[in-house]
């Protein structure tokens, strides 16, 4: 008798053997989920998505259509990985050179966004709450809430949690999101911290839906 699962795997999809996938996870058409691989709690991986040997994956994580996770990658809670971004887990390949035990580690902490056709050299961390933005390629280590974009990847603002570009600072240096009302404040040059809620901390339900398109937040106010 087989064993019940609490988690969804498509017919296409492969998952050796041994490794954790967490409750409410799906693994939809033609993944390839590799052993060793820990993945947590209501991820999902959309089509073609390969995660390779003893890469962590933690909960709530949203993993679009053709991303490969590569071993040395250690992805936190309430990442977003989009569309066809590249990760790297050698920063010198060689065909002729093997280096299987010098894979890099790259950390993604919680909440980061990586846009589609974003490419992430290794050996870097993504700060909490970063913004990649699509096609960007980065390759040193970003802050927490940064906004980066081009290439080579350059920070241009801070983003929100609910993943608005903040404002410039009032008087006392505080940037409101335009969405969520909470309020963001560098505690010291380069170090962004929320006000209203911990970084660690979940956002409560009610603040956990969209309820504003983003092409509204760019519209001139009409107050």
């Amino acid at each position: 008798m087989s064993e019940q699962k609490n988690y969804f795997v498509h017919e296409t999809a492969f998952v050796d053997q041994p490794c954790e996938i967490g409750e409410g996870s799906k693994i939809w058409h033609f993944c390839h989920i590799m052993k060793n691989v820990k993945i947590g709690k209501g991820c999902i991986f959309g089509q073609n998505v390969v995660i390779a040997d003893g890469v962590i994956i933690g909960n709530n994580v949203k993993v679009q259509n053709n991303v490969s996770i590569y071993t040395g990658t250690i992805v936190g809670d309430d990442v977003f990985l989009g569309p066809s971004c590249v990760l790297t887990n050698v920063t010198n390949p060689r065909s002729q050179v093997i280096r299987h035990s010098l894979y890099e580690k790259t950390i993604f902490h919680r909440g980061v966004t990586v846009g589609a056709n974003a490419t992430i050299v290794c050996g870097i961390e993504l700060g909490r709450y970063s913004f990649i933005a699509a096609g960007t390629v980065v390759a040193k280590d970003v802050p927490d809430y940064a906004l980066m974009v081009g290439n080579p990847g350059r920070q241009v603002g801070w983003m929100s949690r609910h993943g608005i570009k903040l404002g410039k600072p009032d008087a006392k240096g505080i940037m409101v999101c335009p969405e969520s009302g909470y309020k963001y404040k560098e505690t010291k040059p380069g170090v962004l911290r929320c006000l209203d809620i911990d970084e660690e901390a979940p956002l409560p339900p009610e603040m956990a839906v969209g309820k504003i398109k983003y092409d509204d937040f760019k519209k001139p106010s009409t107050k």
